[in-house]
């Protein structure tokens, strides 16, 4: 059975989220492969030492600042790294990433302004496992995901 790695909030049953809040995803397909076994989670920011709650942080550029102006680029590489390292661990065969997120998303993210304005862009974790050759999906894209499974099976 092939392994999926998916963003711990979209897992749910423990709070991560930078706002204390909860985004379980309840897509039929994603429920089944939970039931099965196979969904794999991790949060990101949480392994890169984040608190939860903490300040909302967005990607501006290369870098990763929170709304209070602190950098905190170094907890989120270290997070990116251990999803990466998780992913090559479990022989993930994708991955299933929060959207908008600065570690997560996967086509859109926050433009650094905490204006709420989204742009084209992925996430730092996004961006390392991609880099090492594995296929990335968002919440939105169950169906594609089971398509590309199926064919990988």
């Amino acid at each position: 059975m092939r392994k999926i790695l998916v963003s711990e909030c979209l897992y749910g049953g423990r709070v991560v989220r930078y706002d204390g809040g909860e985004v379980p995803e309840t897509h039929p397909l994603f429920v089944k492969w939970k039931e099965e076994g196979r969904l794999i989670p991790i949060c990101p920011e949480v392994f890169g030492g984040l608190a939860t709650p903490r300040p909302d942080a967005q990607r501006q550029g290369d870098r990763i600042v929170n709304k209070a102006g602190q950098d905190v680029t170094d907890e989120f590489t270290i997070g990116a790294k251990e999803a990466l390292r998780l992913a090559k661990e479990e022989n993930v065969l994708f991955c299933i990433m929060k959207q908008h997120s600065p570690s997560c998303g996967s086509r859109e993210i926050y433009d650094g302004t905490f204006t709420d304005t989204i742009i084209p862009g992925q996430g730092l974790a996004v961006e390392m496992l991609r880099e090492a050759g594995f296929k990335v999906f968002g919440e939105e894209d169950m169906d594609e995901a089971a398509a590309y499974l199926a064919e990988h099976e």
